[in-house]
């Protein structure tokens, strides 16, 4: 498929020297040339360019003023600024006002790399809004599945859900007539601004031409059918109607019952490739739902719902929880992840019942489900099992025996019981037992997990303990686990967190110009734990604030002091993790650590790993603004392994780029770290920032470093991370 490009270009031959050099690259190319604003507007509607390559400088119409008018008419497309007199300064100042990239007339060959690397950032950005607005829509609509009683206004529900929060063109529901595999297709939902709606007859029969679009191929097939681009898409009847309609993709998702094919969810989208492999998924299993859906309001019938259903809690029964915990194992199976079952007993409720009446007893039970659906998020993982017994099942993160911890972390997290439940004006403080079983560990089908889970609570009974997993080694490694947790806890209350420092050294005078602080704890047996070991359960259990609020405060009266005793002392820069910098309250809890400081922020840096500023990214500039407007210096940690371009770049208020060990270590033996090292020396230099090379293990590669420009180094080569007391030493001969 050809991409669509606008070149913005007053001379004809350097547009068709572009568009050569994008061919010789193996592009496909549809392209416009435009010289003015009038034709640039015009084409930008008409056209609908994919990207758009505009000269700098030109007699009538000058780059500045096209990316303006392309940024308000079509932000999301690409704008590559390709000039033979664009400086350094003009190039930053146009990345900053939202270019994307910017190519020399001189290096045409850049060309083509840039455009598919654009097209490619703009193609997932859009990707994952439209992934976003799809789970949206599938989450409205796994509410209106557990609300909504009626078939047809579920179907008006589904189509008006899918377009005004899925962002779909249109959507509509059609169901089959099982005698005469006619689909009666109900309302379209939708923008047509365009052209009215189309309205097809359609069926399921393979051998009538109604029957071969993607709503009946769906259905006899049990599979979504979907064209990601009718209009090169034979298959699509009368494709025409749909495109005037401003119609791009459709998709076709089957309803099935009972096994059977009872309808189809139609989905029309104005975007082409809408239906990514993600979008499938997602709306795959939406279908799934409602099909399900459709299935319970087939079966209205109270003898079917008490079949399946607790008629006091409205959860479901042992029965369908079987039902529903076997096809979770086989999801989980097929998505190579792993599953818990916990099922619980409520403690003295024969109690409640004996005291106070069934009736209160009764009421209790309800409050306990409908808290249990609140916490669980899904009723569809959640059951009542008899009497005074619930069950919950739900997936497992880190995999089995590595998951467990966060199992037992969530019980105690979620505070279920925590929380009195409100009975008839009265309050009401409950405990349970737990027993847990994780597959497939402990039961490879919905039987056994059930039986070994059922064990686990027996001897938690029997035991006193509030849960126990039916695996002993997942017990005893959960125990290490909270032990961990628990001496760590303590460890942030009375402030044994400290720091080791390795030194940043200048590669041509080989002194050191900064140090950075890593922090350290050290194990009840005098012996240091390892941060990998520690500081994952510090972000895990929110201690991470905490903690880093400490060395914050630790770091700036280090420098406080080093400013007494040595003449140009080096600042000290300390990790943020993800956790800390995501918080709305980040720049507040910083100052109040740092307290009082000088124009020099107290001496502090702050290292965030380029890979934590894609998410939230508008936000996360302001924050890191107003704390370098504070003095601090912030560095751009493990450079080269996320996702940042240069437009985010030039926005970032960052100065120092740190280049990840990795490419490093892989310069001396790839010609392509090489090159990538190479790279983010000259990007630095560009954007005049300082560069910093991580994890320099060998004189090799400080020598090969030098060579390529690097002002900055820090690894094992130069020093390990020491102690304060070593450091200061170090400081004292080097002074």
């Amino acid at each position: 498929m050809a991409i669509r490009l606008l070149l913005i270009e007053d001379n004809p031959l350097d547009a068709e020297l572009e568009v050569r050099e994008l061919r010789r690259a193996g592009l496909r190319v549809e392209h416009r040339r435009v010289e003015s604003e009038p034709d640039c507007r015009q084409e930008i509607g008409r056209f609908r360019p994919q990207v758009i390559v505009s000269d700098f400088a030109m007699p009538n119409y000058d780059g500045m003023s096209a990316l303006a008018l392309a940024r308000e008419l079509c932000p999301d497309v690409p704008f590559i600024f390709v000039s033979g007199t664009l400086g350094e300064d003009y190039a930053i100042r146009a990345l900053k006002n939202g270019a994307t990239d910017y190519v020399l007339k001189t290096n045409l060959v850049r060309l083509p790399p840039a455009i598919e690397r654009a097209l490619a950032d703009a193609d997932q950005r859009r990707r994952l809004e439209r992934l976003s607005r799809t789970q949206q829509f599938s989450s409205h609509m796994n509410w209106a599945l557990v609300r909504i009683r009626e078939r047809e206004e579920l179907f008006a529900a589904i189509s008006r859900i899918a377009v005004e929060v899925g962002g779909l063109r249109g959507a509509r529901v059609g169901m089959l007539d099982a005698a005469t595999r006619a689909i009666a297709w109900r309302p379209w939902h939708g923008n047509w601004d365009r052209g009215p709606a189309p309205t097809l007859q359609s069926s399921a029969r393979a051998d009538d031409e109604s029957g071969t679009g993607l709503a009946g191929r769906a259905l006899r097939s049990l599979s979504p059918v979907i064209s990601n681009d009718i209009a090169v898409d034979p298959a699509v009847r009368e494709r025409e109607r749909f495109a005037a309609a401003g119609v791009c993709a459709l998709g076709a998702f089957p309803l099935v019952v009972e096994g059977k094919p009872a309808g189809v969810l139609g989905l029309a989208a104005s975007e082409a490739g809408f239906f990514d492999a993600d979008q499938v998924n997602v709306l795959r299993e939406l279908a799934a739902n409602v099909s399900f859906a459709l299935e319970l309001m087939a079966k209205q019938a109270e003898l079917t719902y008490l079949a399946h259903y607790d008629p006091l809690t409205g959860l479901p029964n042992r029965t369908l929880f079987h039902e529903r915990l076997a096809e979770a194992i086989d999801a989980a199976r097929r998505a190579e992840q792993s599953l818990a079952l916990m099922i619980f007993d409520v403690e003295r409720f024969k109690s409640v019942n004996d005291a106070m009446g069934q009736h209160v007893g009764d009421a209790l039970l309800r409050a306990v489900g409908a808290r249990l659906q609140q916490v669980m998020g899904d009723p569809h993982r959640v059951a009542r099992i008899a009497g005074n017994t619930f069950a919950v099942v739900f997936r497992v993160p880190g995999g089995n025996a590595g998951g467990a911890a966060g199992i037992a972390r969530r019980i105690e997290s979620t505070g279920f019981f925590r929380e009195p439940f409100r009975v008839e004006d009265q309050e009401l403080r409950l405990a349970a037992k737990s027993g847990i079983a994780v597959c497939p560990d402990d039961g490879a089908d919905a039987g056994a997990l059930y039986r070994n889970a059922e064990a686990a609570l027996k001897r938690a009974k029997e035991t006193g303990e509030r849960y126990l997993f039916y695996a002993p080694q997942i017990n005893s490694r959960v125990a290490e686990q909270l032990q961990l947790e628990n001496r760590l806890r303590r460890a942030v209350e009375e402030r044994e967190l400290f720091l080791h420092y390795q030194p940043k050294y200048d590669l041509a005078s080989g002194t050191i110009v900064g140090v950075e602080g890593l922090m350290r704890w050290q194990g009840p047996d005098g012996k240091l734990v390892p941060p990998a070991q520690f500081i994952p359960v510090l972000e895990q259990t929110g201690l991470i604030f905490d903690a880093g609020q400490q060395v914050l405060a630790a770091a700036k009266e280090t420098y406080r002091a080093w400013r007494a005793r040595f003449r140009e002392p080096p600042r000290i820069a300390i990790n943020v993790s993800a956790l800390q910098l995501r918080r709305p309250s980040f720049v507040e809890e910083v100052r109040q650590a740092l307290g009082d400081i000088g124009a020099d922020g107290g001496g502090i840096d702050l290292e965030i790993t380029e890979s934590l500023l894609m998410s939230d990214v508008e936000a996360t500039i302001a924050k890191l603004a107003a704390l370098r407007d504070q003095g601090l210096c912030i560095a751009l940690d493990d450079f080269g392994t996320g996702y940042s371009s240069l437009a985010y770049l030039s926005k970032l208020p960052v100065d120092t780029l740190k280049i990840d060990r990795a490419f490093v270590h892989g310069m001396m033996k790839e010609p392509r770290d090489r090159s990538i090292v190479s790279a983010i020396i000259s990007l630095s230099r560009a954007l005049n920032l300082k560069v910093v090379a991580e994890g320099v293990e060998q004189e090799v590669e400080a020598a090969t470093l030098r060579e390529l420009g690097c002002t900055q180094a820090q690894g094992y080569f130069f020093s390990r991370p020491l102690a304060l007391e070593k450091l200061e030493e170090l400081l004292r001969s080097s002074a």
